[in-house]
């Protein structure tokens, strides 16, 4: 063998060696567990379903006696599939419903929070997609108290929030102060709000089923469902749920690029 092709072949060794052994950059972990504070100083965990910062961005709320985990396990990664990053949080008020356990109400001694005291932590979850950069339309979806909390975030941050599912709004007295039938007529961005049929059933949830239609809001009853975003997990309904993941799917499709 000649020096210039042993020479020629070690270069083109070593020049391999070097680009093999760096460091690649890796995809980012889906989800990744994430935290961050409100503004009463409590910290939040979660999990974030990142896609890329200029799609849509939506953002999961759970019920009472609930977490992101259990009661979002199958929704939160289908959301993602179809397009959207995805922020799920565990509140201040919570349980171990679905089969999980709220991170944040482990941590709290005695809770002392209402349903209206959550807020905050709505508020901190879309300011931690904004911080982060995520630049495209915004999303809020609320399951039962926190469907109604949504509505009334949307209300306080039009020009941050372009739209809200809420399914099971919450009203009554354990909502005083933060009822959503409040928001309803002046509320600026696109609203759909969800309701299973044996819940319609009720004079209370009647009148705000109308209420909200009277105000030009999109409202479906799901004759098969049940109370909040469970209606849309095959195996806590009765039936399939194809005819309700319909209605999220065209609601959702104006706010894709």
């Amino acid at each position: 063998m000649s020096k210039l092709l042993y020479w020629s072949l070690a270069l083109a060794s070593l020049l391999t060696a070097c680009t093999t052994s760096e460091p690649q950059e890796e995809a980012p972990e889906n989800p990744q567990t994430i935290s961050f504070s409100t503004s009463d100083s409590l910290l939040i965990s979660g999990e974030l379903f990142h896609l890329d910062h200029a799609a849509p961005s939506i953002l999961l709320f759970h019920q009472g006696r609930s977490n992101a985990r259990g009661e979002y396990a199958t929704i939160a990664p289908r959301l993602h599939e179809d397009g959207f990053n995805v922020l799920m949080i565990d509140q201040r008020r919570g349980g171990q419903a679905y089969g999980s356990y709220n991170r944040v109400v482990a941590e709290i001694e005695r809770n002392p929070y209402g349903y209206c005291d959550v807020l905050p932590d709505l508020e901190a979850a879309l300011q931690f997609i904004i911080d982060k950069g995520y630049n495209g339309p915004k999303i809020l979806w609320g399951s039962s108290y926190s469907a109604a909390l949504a509505i009334q975030l949307a209300h306080q941050q039009p020009s941050e929030v372009n739209g809200v599912l809420s399914f099971s709004p919450a009203s009554g007295e354990p909502m005083e102060g933060c009822n959503p039938e409040q928001y309803f007529d002046s509320l600026k961005v696109p609203l759909v709000v969800f309701r299973p049929a044996r819940e319609a059933a009720i004079e209370s949830v009647a009148a705000q089923l109308e209420l909200a239609q009277a105000a030009g809001h999109e409202t479906y009853i799901a004759e098969n469902g049940v109370h909040g975003s469970s209606m849309l997990v095959d195996t806590r309904v009765e039936g399939g749920t194809a005819q309700h993941w319909e209605v999220v799917d065209r609601f959702l499709q104006q706010f894709k690029r």
